[in-house]
């Protein structure tokens, strides 16, 4: 006698995290450290399956709030960058006009690899913690806080709670919210130069030893040095999402939009050792908020995606992951409870960084930039 489909029961998780990035390693973490296990779903074939992206300041309270919470805070401070938190701005034609040395690496927004810090938040979970592979095509609600899940491979699972940390185009979103995230304006386009010091030296010295803005009006270029001794590259332009999207942008035409600037600056796209990548920004609505849905909540870029000009989005991944997995071990009879009370405190701080976020945009790629900017980093200073 074989069994049909109805016969046969999901796997059933009463808590799942759809999402391995930052923010839902940190509230595994969290979670591990009260006794509470969460099952981790994760699109990615492998931890290694794709790059993680570049350097990252971790801010003292929120990213670094959470690794505290984490119990990592000691083992993150091994992984700095010594000096990462230098910076220069300059014009377009590679004139100075601010710098920050850090010599003594005495700020309170250390650099570290993202791949790095990953790699020590899944340290930190028990083996087989991450579901690989596992791509979410479909989520339905069961009713009474239940949800259902389906996966790539046609699998199925249920849960009690459900947390979308799953990105800028989350599959769980659509359960709480009808937003989308939107096309800023702005694109990137990423370039890497490996064994700077070595084999680039004049972009190395005109970068320094942390993150170079070089901006203009409506376009910019944006370096900073990684753990491993490369320089990433960002040159960023405001153009029609399609320019950015799809295909690798030739050379040539990224150059084209950076006429009349200093040949140092554009040598930093020109000699890149890698092809070049385009990434248009998006960014959800600022204020972005929903209404209380049972047995499911978002956190990090699900939550609340913006622009990189805050320095916020993994800072408060780590932070929403953190905040909720304390919450939901301070209320383990009362989940909706938790979950009403982490969104309580997420939503304004989320919608504040998301507003700088807004801001510090165009005050970068603005008109008469980069005196703008500068003035806004005097400003911090006194």
């Amino acid at each position: 006698m074989t069994s049909s489909a109805a016969d046969i029961h999901p796997v059933h998780h009463p808590l799942a995290i759809v999402g391995a990035g930052l923010g839902g390693l940190t509230m595994a973490r969290v979670l591990h450290r009260h006794g509470i296990e969460a099952a981790l779903f994760d699109l990615d074939d492998s931890a290694d399956a794709r790059p993680q992206g570049g350097m990252l300041d971790l801010h003292e309270e929120s990213g670094q709030a959470a690794l505290h919470a984490a119990g990592l805070h000691d083992r993150f401070r091994t992984l700095v960058l010594p000096g990462g938190q230098a910076m220069r701005i300059l014009d377009r034609r590679a004139t100075v006009h601010l710098e920050h040395q850090d010599e003594e690496n005495d700020g309170g927004r250390p650099e570290v690899s993202r791949a790095d810090l990953r790699a020590l938040l899944l340290d930190s979970l028990p083996a087989g913690a991450v579901r690989w592979g596992a791509k979410v095509t479909g989520v339905r609600p069961l009713g009474d806080g239940r949800h259902e899940v389906t996966l790539r491979d046609g699998s199925v699972f249920t849960t009690d709670l459900l947390v979308g940390a799953d990105g800028a185009w989350s599959k769980v979103r659509p359960l709480v919210s009808d937003a989308v995230p939107e096309y800023s304006g702005l694109s990137f386009v990423e370039a890497h130069l490996s064994e700077a010091d070595v084999r680039h030296r004049a972009s190395a010295a005109l970068v320094g030893g942390g993150m170079m803005f070089a901006l203009d009006e409506g376009r910019g270029m944006l370096a900073h040095r990684e753990s491993d001794g490369s320089v990433h590259v960002y040159a960023a332009l405001r153009t029609a999402e399609e320019w950015a999207a799809g295909s690798a942008p030739a050379t040539e035409a990224v150059l084209e939009r950076f006429t009349g600037w200093d040949p140092d600056l554009l040598a930093l796209v020109a000699d890149s050792d890698a092809p070049l990548l385009g990434r248009p920004v998006h960014a959800l609505p600022v204020g972005h908020r929903w209404a209380r849905t049972p047995g499911v909540t978002l956190i990090g870029d699900a939550a609340h995606l913006m622009s990189p000009f805050a320095g916020e989005g993994a800072n408060l991944a780590m932070l929403d992951g953190a905040e909720l997995a304390a919450a939901v071990a301070a209320c383990p009879e009362d989940r909706e409870g938790a979950l009403a009370a982490y969104e309580e405190a997420m939503f304004p701080r989320s919608e504040a960084a998301a507003a700088e976020s807004a801001d510090n945009l165009d005050l970068c790629f603005g008109p008469g930039a980069p005196h703008p900017m500068v003035e806004r980093m005097l400003s911090y200073t006194g």
